[in-house]
């Protein structure tokens, strides 16, 4: 009942930048929480950074002020600034929101986007 679209991955070499984005469209009542996670081959997914209504954020500790997220409420997005990249930021992304539609406005469910690949090498 959320559908997420990821945009904005792909291939930048050390040192670079890249701008993920992330819309979401549907019978959205309200979107709360947004975050970005990713997930490197072999490894667990964790936690990039998060983003609430208001948009207080938190980010992963292996962040160090490298990314920024942020949100545009009316429009229903979330953005994933990163610059500096790594070969250790090569992942796959996805978004995430915890949002309620308009015929359950009382449930909040998590929904994930598909994932955007990120190659950050030379």
């Amino acid at each position: 009942q959320v559908q997420l679209v990821e945009s904005g991955g792909g291939l930048v070499q050390p040192g670079g930048s890249l701008r993920l984005s992330c819309a979401a469209s549907g019978n959205i009542f309200s979107i709360y929480t947004m975050a970005w996670y990713r997930q490197a081959p072999g490894e667990q997914r964790e936690l990039v950074a998060t983003i609430t209504r208001s948009s207080s954020t938190n980010y992963g500790d292996f962040v160090k002020g490298r990314f920024t997220i942020s949100r545009d409420n009316a429009k229903n997005t979330v953005s994933l600034q990163m610059d500096s990249l790594k070969p250790e930021d090569t992942a796959v992304y996805y978004c995430t929101v915890r949002a309620s539609v308009r015929n359950k406005v009382w449930e909040v469910i998590e929904y994930w986007g598909q994932g955007t690949q990120v190659t950050v090498s030379s």
